[in-house]
C-alpha cells in the first residue's frame, strides 16, 4: 500500500490548527476538500481519528499518535527535498569532460581556476582527437574544434573561438625558402603532418581573394598529437602545419617563423558540445561558464565574431561567446 504524503499533510494541518475550519483559513484549501480528505483517510485506515461534531472536534488517542508520525513523515520529506534542491542549487560532483589534445594547453589553467572556485566538483578529462559520442562514453560536456558542423538535433552547442592553422618552421628552414610566396613551394620542403586528420598527406590552403590551393606532401613525420609536430617543426625537422594559438609562444620568442603568411588552413570553430540545455547539473553549468569566460579572456584565442568569412565547407558563427551557437551549414 501507497500513503499518499497529501492525505498525511491535511491530516496533520486540520490536527495542528484544532479543526477543518480553522485548517481552512491557515492553508487555504477549501473545507470540502479537508473533510473528504480525512474521511478518505479514516475510512483507508478502517478507524476514526477525529471525533467531531457541529460543536466539538477532539482527536482520537490513536489519531495523536497518528499526528506525531505524521509531522515526522512530513518533516522528513521536505528535508529530502531540501536536499536535492540545495544539489541543484549548490555545483557539486562528477563532471566527465572531452577535450582534443591540442587544445589542452589553452583549457588546463582555465580547467584549474575552475575546481578552485568549485571544490566540491570533481573532474573527469578525457583527453581525445577522436570524435566522442557523448551519450555511450558518458561525457557531459566535450569541446570540439569543427570545420563544419553535424547540426544534430539532438546536441547543444557554444561557441567559444576559432582556430587557424598556419605553416611555421625553424628559422633556418624559413631562411631557405627566401623570398617565395607562393605555398607550392612547399613540394621542396620537409613537411610534418598532423595524423588525426581524414587525409595528412593533403593540406588545403586558403589565400588572397579566396584563392584555394590543395597540395599532396610527402611528410617525414606523421603524428596525431600537435605536441610533437611543434616541437618537431622547432628541432627544424620541417614545416608544420598547426593553430597559431598552439604556436604563438615559439613564433614571439623566435623559435619559429610563420611561412607564406597570406596562406592558411580556412578556420575551425571552437565550441562546446552537450545533449541538452534541460537537466544540466549545476557542475555542467558553471563548467559551460567558466569555459566561456575563460576563452574571452585568452588574448591568444580568436573570437567567434572573427569567424566572418566563410568559404566552402566552412561555418559562419552567428553570435559571439557566451551566446548559443546558431550557424549556417555550407555544402561541402
Amino acid at each position: 500500500m501507497i500513503t499518499d504524503l497529501n492525505d498525511l499533510y491535511y491530516f496533520s494541518e486540520i490536527v495542528r490548527y484544532g479543526g477543518i475550519a480553522a485548517a481552512e483559513r491557515a492553508t487555504g484549501e477549501p473545507r470540502s476538500k479537508l473533510s473528504r480528505k480525512l474521511v478518505h483517510l479514516e475510512d483507508r485506515l478502517g478507524i476514526r481519528l477525529v471525533e467531531r461534531s457541529t460543536r466539538r472536534f477532539r482527536v482520537t488517542e490513536v489519531g495523536q499518535i497518528f499526528y506525531r508520525h505524521c509531522c515526522n513523515v512530513i518533516m522528513e520529506a521536505e528535508q529530502a527535498e531540501a536536499v536535492v534542491a540545495g544539489v541543484k542549487e549548490r555545483p557539486s560532483g562528477p563532471v566527465r569532460f572531452s577535450c582534443p589534445t591540442g587544445m589542452l594547453e589553452t583549457v588546463t589553467p582555465i580547467l584549474a581556476s575552475f575546481l578552485a572556485a568549485y571544490p566540491d566538483v570533481s573532474l573527469d578529462l578525457l583527453a581525445s582527437n577522436l570524435s566522442i559520442d557523448l551519450i555511450d562514453q558518458r561525457v557531459d560536456l566535450a569541446l570540439r574544434v569543427r570545420f563544419s558542423l553535424d547540426g544534430s538535433a539532438s546536441l547543444t552547442m557554444r561557441a567559444l573561438a576559432t582556430s587557424r592553422r598556419i605553416l611555421v618552421a625553424a628559422p633556418p628552414i624559413a631562411a631557405s625558402i627566401g623570398g617565395e610566396t607562393d605555398p607550392e613551394y612547399l613540394s621542396h620542403l620537409p613537411c610534418l603532418a598532423f595524423g588525426a586528420d581524414d587525409t595528412p598527406e593533403i593540406w588545403q590552403l586558403f589565400g588572397p581573394q579566396h584563392a584555394e590551393k590543395v597540395l599532396s606532401i610527402k611528410p617525414r613525420l606523421t603524428c596525431g598529437e600537435l605536441s610533437v609536430l611543434r616541437s618537431a617543426s622547432v628541432a627544424g625537422l620541417g614545416v608544420a602545419l598547426i593553430p597559431d594559438h598552439f604556436c604563438r609562444e615559439q613564433l614571439g620568442d623566435g623559435r619559429l617563423v610563420r611561412l607564406f603568411p597570406n596562406w592558411s588552413k580556412q578556420p575551425g570553430l571552437v565550441h562546446l558540445v552537450f545533449t541538452s540545455k534541460r537537466g544540466l547539473s549545476p557542475a555542467v553549468r558553471a563548467l559551460i561558464d567558466h569555459l566561456v569566460d575563460g576563452f574571452q579572456n585568452d588574448a591568444a584565442m580568436d573570437k567567434p565574431s572573427d569567424f566572418s568569412s566563410p568559404r566552402k565547407g566552412e561555418v559562419r558563427a552567428k553570435k559571439s561567446a557566451g551566446k548559443h551557437l546558431t550557424s549556417t551549414l555550407n555544402e561541402a
